[in-house]
C-alpha cells in the first residue's frame, strides 16, 4: 500500500532529527507490566524493516497483544504468535481513490464485499476504509457519495460482525485534498450511515495539525470513535516530550469516554533502537 513507501520515506528525511531527545528515553527503562486499562496495538508500517515474525515476538515481550494494519497474508504468522489484528486492510484501494468518489465505487464494493467474510472468519473486526481524495468534489456530494457507496457494503459488515473504520487524514501535510480531514465531516457520514458497523479512525496526529482541540473533540464525538492512532506533531515521531501532545491527559479523557478499543502506536520511530522506542510510547499511553 503507498501508505508504507510515502511514510516510510519522511521516516528516512527526518532520521535523527531528534536525537537527542531519543537518547533520553532509550536510558530510561519503561515498564512492561501493563496497567490493563488501554488495549494496546501498534502499526506494523512504521516498523516494516523488522520482520513481521520478528516483530510479533517484540510486541509480546511488550505485553502488546495486538497490531495494526495487517492483511490476509500476515494473519498465519498473527495466530503463531497470539496477536490480534486489531485494525485489517486489504479491501482498500488506497488512500486517494476512496468512497467519497464514485468512480472507485464499483471496485470498492468488490473489493469489500469479498474482505468483510474473510475478516470476521479469521476472528477479526475492523476494517480500514479511506474518504479518498476531492479531486474538485465539495464536501456535500462526497459525503452524499459516501453514504451512497458504503450502504452497500454495511448489511454484509453488520451480518459477519465487522465494523467498517474510515480514518481521519490530515490534507495539511500529509494527505493533500483528502477529503475526511476534519473530525464534524466523518461524524456527519456515520449519523448519515446510521449503523454501529461504522465508525471513525481518530488519528490524533493527523487531527492535531487539522483542528487541534483533541481533548474536547474526543469529548464530544467519542460514539462516533471506534479506534485511535497516536503520533507526536511535528514530525509524526515519538511522543514524549520532543513533541506538542501530552499522551498521559489524552490517554485519560479517552478512558473518560468508557472506551473499550484499541490504541495503536504509528509514530514513526527515529531512534536507532525502534523496539525502544515503541516501549516507551506504550508505556506513556499506559495511564
Amino acid at each position: 500500500m503507498k501508505r508504507r513507501s510515502f511514510i516510510g520515506s519522511a521516516a528516512a528525511a527526518s532520521a535523527g532529527l531528534l536525537t537527542t531527545g531519543g537518547l533520553r528515553g532509550m536510558e530510561s527503562s519503561a515498564s512492561t507490566d501493563l496497567k490493563g486499562n488501554i488495549n494496546h496495538s501498534a502499526c506494523y508500517w512504521c516498523y516494516g524493516e523488522i520482520p513481521l515474525d520478528t516483530f510479533l515476538a517484540d510486541l509480546s515481550s511488550l505485553g502488546v497483544k495486538a497490531i495494526d494494519l495487517v492483511g490476509p497474508e500476515d494473519w498465519p504468522l498473527l495466530k503463531k504468535h497470539h496477536i490480534h489484528a486489531s485494525m485489517c486492510w486489504g479491501a482498500e484501494i488506497n488512500l486517494t481513490d476512496g468512497w467519497c468518489d464514485r468512480t472507485y465505487h464499483k471496485t470498492l464494493i468488490k473489493n469489500y464485499t469479498e474482505m468483510i467474510p474473510k475478516v470476521a472468519a479469521a476472528g477479526y473486526t475492523n476494517l480500514i476504509c479511506f474518504s479518498g481524495s476531492r479531486r474538485g468534489i465539495n464536501d456535500e456530494q462526497g459525503l452524499q457519495n459516501a453514504v451512497d457507496g458504503l450502504q452497500k457494503i454495511l448489511p454484509l459488515a453488520e451480518k459477519h460482525g465487522v465494523v467498517i473504520m474510515m480514518e481521519l487524514l490530515n490534507s495539511k501535510v500529509d494527505h493533500k485534498d483528502y477529503m475526511c480531514d476534519h473530525t464534524p465531516w466523518g461524524v456527519a457520514l456515520c449519523k448519515a450511515l446510521g449503523s454501529e458497523h461504522f465508525k471513525l479512525l481518530y488519528d490524533i496526529y493527523h487531527m492535531q495539525i487539522m483542528e487541534g482541540d483533541v481533548i474536547r473533540t474526543i469529548e464530544e464525538y467519542h460514539p462516533y470513535i471506534g479506534h485511535y492512532h497516536t503520533g507526536g506533531n511535528p514530525g509524526r515521531h515519538e511522543i514524549n516530550e520532543t513533541q506538542e501532545l501530552y499522551y498521559p491527559v489524552i490517554m485519560k479523557a479517552i478512558l473518560k469516554t468508557g472506551f473499550k478499543g484499541h490504541v495503536a502506536q504509528e509514530f514513526i520511530p527515529s531512534w536507532p533502537d525502534k523496539i525502544a522506542a515503541l516501549k516507551e510510547g506504550i508505556s506513556i499511553c499506559d495511564v
